[in-house]
């Protein structure tokens, strides 16, 4: 019966996620208070909890592939917010570390998350949207990157 259910009520998920997802991306992108990017203020959350990461953990905590960390720490870097420094133990690996610019962008960037947030957040009950921080989570569960072409 619930399957029954679930197939009257169709919701076009995908289609709701990505657009939600792209208007999301743009109308931050799009911020004048914004110096960042989404992705760069993504980096910039992870170097505020760990700064001096490896770049691989990195792309890993943002889901990227070591060609998209790499560009996404070049144009990071290029603007002056962290810099890359050679790992100390291996000489083959890359440290990524927030400069004084990065740290002044970091706070900015964490002030306009919580904007955002209250924004995406209104309107909908605490248990409403734990529900909808526990069906996201699972995506991630269902589609491991590992298992993707990329």
């Amino acid at each position: 019966m619930r399957n029954k259910e679930t197939a009257a009520r169709h919701h076009r998920l995908i289609y709701l996620l990505s657009v939600a997802q792209r208007r999301l991306q743009r109308w931050m992108a799009a911020r004048p208070e914004n110096e960042v990017t989404p992705a760069q203020a993504g980096l910039l959350f992870i170097l505020g909890k760990q700064d001096g990461i490896l770049m691989g953990e990195a792309g890993a905590a943002l889901d990227l592939g070591p060609a998209g960390i790499s560009g996404l720490v070049d144009r990071t870097a290029a603007a002056k917010l962290v810099e890359r420094r050679a790992d100390s133990e291996d000489g083959r690996a890359w440290r990524v570390w927030l400069t004084s610019k990065g740290r002044t962008a970091l706070a900015q960037a964490k002030a306009g998350a919580a904007e955002v947030n209250a924004a995406l957040t209104e309107g909908f009950t605490g248990a409403e949207i734990d529900i909808v921080a526990r069906w996201l989570t699972s995506i991630q569960d269902k589609f491991p990157r590992g298992e993707t072409n990329d």
